[in-house]
């Protein structure tokens, strides 16, 4: 028996997937947002989306990502560096 690696995307995966979109979205200035309105947008559950969205506010230089508020879900603030 193998193990298939191709039925769950990996983490480096959605972290590519999702700092595509966050650049292409804050190409013009600010955007907010709540995971649970993207999560379509990049095949992610909102849950994946903050885990990874805390991995990113660390490891990218060209966007500032921030907590912003928190109402019902977390509500993230993504800027150009």
């Amino acid at each position: 028996m193998s193990m298939s690696t191709t039925s769950q995307p990996s983490t480096e995966s959605k972290e590519h997937r999702l700092k595509h979109y966050l650049r292409e979205r804050a190409a013009d200035g600010e955007m907010y947002f709540k995971g649970k309105f993207i999560a379509d947008d990049v095949g992610m559950s909102p849950k994946e989306i903050g885990a990874v969205m805390v991995k990113l506010s660390d490891s990218v230089n060209d966007l500032e990502i921030e907590k912003w508020s928190y109402t019902s879900a977390t509500t993230w603030r993504v800027a150009p560096a």
